[in-house]
């Protein structure tokens, strides 16, 4: 027998970072039920932060996180203090890199805005792991289905007049949308039922309708309320509670028929836990920005998936199509054309589900537009 040597190549490295803060403007003011109550003001644009990472051998990868109404600037900020902790690093060693940058930012905190400008590396670091193994996200991460239902929330803001508010939702499941969300939580709970009971009629009674409350409602108004939407046939009823107050949406999940849908709010694993052994939601509804990247989403999905609940991500449907592809149990994405203008590809929907990009990784590349709003930028590193 022959003797046979062979060289290996040496681990990757990261090289270069490049962070951008940039604005995206809405077309429309858009007002939820916080802004009818008067404790935030309307929301007029959405702040992203984009991480861009390459290595030493010329693999890419691209993340986002992003901010509504404040924060952009203090994401931002944070990310860049943080980033140089990166370069040197093997791109591969994902969880650990997680913790090395939540522990170099500790002292603010291991939630929140501090976590938050760390989703941006670790969405850009599996971004670049799918995309150098050629897979899609979803496929890295072991698919269960190739298209996720998906709902409409866009079109049901509480500035929608009522009329409008008919023809948006209509549209949406003429364009092959699977679910329509509308907003409630107004100070009068009588325009709440009107709006909700208008779009079931012009609808019927097949089209999958969710409301949602914002977190405006106290206890007995969010029981009275639960009783009244019972009759509506609802997918759920999300955020009738303050988003912390666990113990009253699991009296509500335990109390009514309609499923209980909360968790966007939460902004790390440990507080999805929390939520999740009080048995306060049918529905989970974690953020992978929010939470601070995939990393720490795919260990909420498991605690959800051991606890019997379903999955339903909020918002950034670019990269939660991915993340609920690989549920186990039947999800829902939330359909938002907000982002649309940021990236050069489009999702593509069909009989009421988005179609599982086939590209590697999320299958995003930014756009002009997306870096002529860009207000702030930083590189790190040297460009290989």
């Amino acid at each position: 027998m022959t003797a046979t040597t062979s060289s290996t190549q040496p681990a990757d490295s990261i090289a270069w970072i490049r962070l951008s803060s940039s604005y995206l403007p809405l077309a429309t003011p858009i007002s939820d039920a916080k802004v009818l109550t008067g404790r935030q003001k309307p929301m007029t644009e959405v702040a992203i932060l984009f991480a861009e990472i390459r290595t030493a051998n010329g693999h890419e990868g691209l993340g986002f996180s992003y901010s509504k109404r404040a924060g952009g600037p203090g994401q931002f900020a944070h990310a860049a203090e943080i980033a140089p902790a990166l370069i040197g690093e093997d791109p591969s060693d994902i969880a650990r890199l997680w913790d090395k940058l939540c522990w170099a930012g500790a002292s603010v905190g291991r939630s929140g805005l501090s976590t938050q400008a760390i989703g941006a590396f670790d969405v850009a670091l599996w971004d670049l792991k799918a995309r150098r193994a050629g897979l899609s996200l979803a496929k890295l991460l072991g698919a269960h289905r190739d298209a996720v239902r998906c709902y409409n929330t866009s079109g049901g803001f509480l500035h929608t007049p009522l009329d409008q508010l008919k023809v948006n939702a209509a549209a949406s499941v003429e364009r092959g949308i699977g679910g329509i969300k509308l907003k409630v939580g107004q100070p009068d709970g009588a325009l709440d039922i009107k709006r909700v009971a208008a779009v079931r009629e012009h609808l019927g009674d097949a089209v999958p309708i969710m409301v949602d409350a914002n977190q405006q409602w106290d206890r007995p108004t969010a029981q009275r309320m639960c009783r009244t939407f019972e009759s509506f046939n609802l997918v759920w009823l999300e955020e009738p509670l303050d988003a912390y107050d666990h113990e009253g949406h699991a009296a509500l999940a335990t109390q009514f028929d309609t499923p209980i849908a909360t968790g966007e709010m939460l902004t790390s694993a440990a507080e999805h836990w929390d939520l999740i052994r009080h048995r306060a939601a049918d529905y989970l509804m974690p953020d992978a920005p929010r939470v601070g990247g995939i990393t720490p989403f795919l260990k909420v999905a498991a605690l959800a998936e051991h606890a019997g609940l379903m999955l339903a991500p909020h918002f950034a449907m670019e990269l939660h199509v991915h993340l609920a592809a690989a549920y186990p149990r039947e999800p829902w994405v939330e359909h938002f054309d907000w982002l649309e203008p940021l990236f050069n590809e489009r999702l593509q929907i069909r009989n009421g589900r988005i179609q599982v990009p086939t590209a590697p990784g999320l299958g995003l590349s930014l756009s002009e537009q997306a870096r002529a709003w860009t207000r702030q930028q930083a590189e790190f590193g040297q460009q290989p």
